[in-house]
């Protein structure tokens, strides 16, 4: 991935976030995982493995199935949420990826003199990150989340997304990248018409 072509993390999931690293889905798609040590970065950068994460002995195969497990999240979200059910191959992938998660460290802390819970899930390997996205798209398949899910209405865009907004009507990934882009573009057509 070219150094000045950040990843954008607005989807409001880890597993929106992920599928987003396939850019520009209605235009021409732009892969931003190009090679296993991107897929390693990206992991790291939402906080999912620790710093220097193993890649398997085959690190380009597990690039391929990252990939994979993208587009089974990304059709198994876009299908639940239009009210649907995903298809039993897509599940069977994200099933799959689930159960590579490193099980939650449980740990006891003081927060505002009360005794809480915190559980650690950092991973130390690309496959268990990766565990750690399905399961976050396991999470968002089961609960009423899942039925706020958008598509960023940009033309070329078509970023996923979370509407946490109070009307549920957002319909851009971000107001400052797709939405301001697309509302100067249509008035200046009408200007122009």
């Amino acid at each position: 991935m070219a150094a000045n072509d950040a990843w954008i993390r607005d989807g409001g999931r880890v597993c929106l976030d992920f599928v987003n690293t396939l850019r520009d889905r209605w235009d021409v798609p732009r892969e931003t995982l190009e090679e296993p040590e991107d897929l390693a970065r990206w992991l790291h950068g939402a906080g999912l493995v620790v710093p220097g994460a193993r890649l398997p002995a085959q690190p380009g195969a597990a690039l391929r199935s990252a990939r994979l497990l993208r587009e089974a999240i990304d059709r198994a979200v876009l299908g639940t949420a239009g009210g649907g059910l995903p298809a039993l191959a897509d599940v069977d992938t994200i099933n799959e990826a689930v159960a590579a998660a490193p099980r939650p460290l449980l740990q006891l802390v003081i927060a505002d003199g009360r005794l809480e819970q915190r559980a650690e899930r950092l991973a130390g390997d690309v496959a268990a990150g990766l565990g750690l996205v399905a399961r976050d798209a396991a999470e968002l398949l089961l609960s009423p989340e899942v039925g706020r899910v958008r598509v960023c209405g940009s033309d070329r865009c078509a970023l996923r997304f979370v509407d946490r907004s109070q009307g549920g009507r957002r319909r851009w990934c971000s107001m400052s990248r797709c939405g301001n882009r697309t509302k100067v573009r249509r008035h200046q057509e009408r200007v122009r018409n």
